[in-house]
């Protein structure tokens, strides 16, 4: 299971490592070595939230999730996204863009840093939306109960999650708007940059979001209406609606997972010029790391390990919520990434740890019913 699972994670790692020290040297490889392990330490929570998803969708949509969806993550955020940045933000050509990457390493990175503002704004407010709708919804299952409770009560209002959003971005923009106007009006339009930034992330987030959410919803509402239908249908030698419905529902949900993970990315790609600004082995070392979430994301999917451990996708939500803030954060003030990583590791192990003891507590009660029925019938 685990080989079948992580068999192709295995294989890029080695091909990745091989590429680097051909590319590098020893020192290479060490670079995307510790490259990997940082991805895989940074997204972890990323990988138990798109479990949450990704279950919901049949093995054609999570096939599809482990090609396609690995080709945008590693080529597309990892390798594209840093040099698409640098060329809207120094408003140079695609070509010399990557000339400038691979040639001029040090204003690359530069071109890069100048548009972090606008990265951490756009990925802050995505993943601050999932992290309130999560915090507002009513579950059956509540981690911290004391604060669950009362928050699941608060979110039957209505956009309450995107209004206390766009409260915390224009308290972001206010302050640097602030900020600009102490040191004589330099940083004014970096707070418009994070104004219109943070908007295009709440934007992102309410229509991909909302269109999967929709198209669930219709999915549910058919599987409902199925067997009433089928009859219907074969009559008239249509297929069933519903199947129609979870192509549509599948494919948004696939739309919201690949916003979701270069969300994810974001802090990522970010840190690793904290690393090296080589961006071969930065595509190289944070390609590594992305094939191993996607492949935990498909082994806790397989192995049901969100139903065995309820809290996991409490802690992991929690985790986004941390890791949101720490974004808008890093706009004005850097944050080492190893802060970052310890974050989510400490929440999410929280959780597991919450959620094995939450088992053994049920295993020991379903043992005491089980005896006292035994000495109820023996007593019989």
């Amino acid at each position: 299971m685990v080989l079948k699972t992580f068999g192709w994670s295995f294989a890029v790692t080695a091909l990745g490592l091989v590429a680097a020290v051909f590319y590098g040297g020893w020192a290479g490889f060490g670079v995307v070595a510790i490259l990997s392990i940082l991805e895989i330490s940074l997204s972890f929570d990323n990988a138990v939230v798109n479990a949450g998803i990704l279950k919901k969708m049949n093995a054609f949509w999570q096939k599809i999730f482990l090609t396609i969806g690995i080709l945008i993550a590693v080529f597309g955020m990892r390798l594209v996204f840093p040099v698409v940045i640098v060329a809207i933000s120094a408003q140079l050509g695609p070509i010399e863009a990557v000339d400038l990457a691979l040639n001029d390493k040090d204003q690359y990175q530069q071109y890069v840093t100048d548009a972090h503002p606008a990265i951490a704004a756009f990925g802050g407010m995505f993943l601050l939306m999932i992290f309130l709708d999560f915090l507002f919804e009513d579950r059956e299952h509540k981690w911290l109960a004391w604060l669950e409770r009362p928050l699941a009560k608060l979110g039957r209002i209505d956009m309450l999650s995107a209004c206390i959003a766009m409260i915390v971005l224009l308290i972001t923009a206010m302050t640097f708007a602030t900020h600009a106007h102490q040191h004589g009006g330099t940083h004014v339009d970096k707070a418009q940059t994070v104004l219109i930034s943070g908007l295009a992330g709440l934007i992102t987030y309410l229509v991909v979001g909302g269109l999967s959410g929709f198209f669930e919803e219709k999915l549910e509402e058919g599987e409902e209406r199925e067997h009433e239908a089928e009859e219907e249908a074969k009559r008239q030698g249509k297929p069933v609606s519903a199947v129609k419905l979870a192509g549509k529902a599948a494919f948004f949900m696939f739309l919201y997972l690949e916003v979701l993970d270069a969300s994810f990315s974001f802090d990522g790609v970010i840190g690793a010029f904290a690393i090296t600004n080589d961006i071969v082995l930065m595509a190289l070392g944070l390609g590594i790391g992305a094939m191993y979430v996607r492949s935990l994301t498909v082994y806790l999917v397989r192995q049901g390990t969100l139903d065995d451990y309820v809290y996991l996708e409490h802690g992991a939500h929690y985790a986004i919520g941390a890791l949101a803030v720490i974004l808008l954060v890093t706009i004005q003030y850097e944050i080492n990434e190893i802060i970052t990583g310890l974050v989510g590791v400490v929440l999410i192990g929280a959780s597991f740890w919450s959620s094995v003891r939450r088992n053994k507590a049920l295993a020991a009660a379903e043992g005491k019913a089980d005896s006292s029925k035994a000495e109820v019938s023996s007593g019989v």
